[in-house]
């Protein structure tokens, strides 16, 4: 590739500017959600439209939405170029349906455990909250979510 430092970003601009720690763009290029390339002194250089999709991937997030899943969706992205308002209209699209249902287990949860406060039973054995649908039955007795590992520390 033909160097254009006016063009292109040190991934120390590009932390710089989008806001990202250098270690976190690094993690980035070594998932495959951002790419970089080499000037002929081995300085890495990232295209200014790296910026556009950095700025998705933190989006997508700060939703909740995985890295592998991101990652997934962008292989769908030409890698050349930034992210089009149109590819982000497909890629939230796609996160949606997930994103509404973790927002349904969070309100399960949230009323859950209001309930639980409410009621104040702690009863391990029935609790919704703490064992949704008895799924401790089969196991020993007592609080099992609660122990602690213990630890060698030898």
């Amino acid at each position: 590739m033909e160097e254009n430092i006016s063009q292109d970003l040190t991934v120390g601009q590009l932390a710089a500017r989008s806001g990202v720690a250098v270690s976190a763009l690094h993690f980035y290029e070594r998932q495959g959600l951002i790419s970089s390339w080499r000037t002929s002194g081995n300085q890495r250089r990232f295209d200014r439209s790296v910026l556009r999709r950095v700025a998705v991937i933190r989006a997508a997030h700060r939703a909740g939405v995985p890295l592998n899943v991101i990652g997934e969706l962008f292989s769908t992205l030409p890698d050349d170029g930034a992210p089009t308002q149109e590819d982000w209209r497909s890629l939230s699209l796609a996160w949606r349906d997930d994103l509404q249902e973790r927002i349904h287990q969070l309100q399960s949860l949230r009323d859950g455990l209001s309930g639980c406060i409410g009621c104040g039973c702690l009863s391990l054995a029935e609790c919704g909250f703490v064992n949704p649908n008895d799924m401790l039955a089969d196991s020993e007795g007592g609080a099992l979510m609660f122990r602690e590992k213990k630890h060698d520390l030898t």
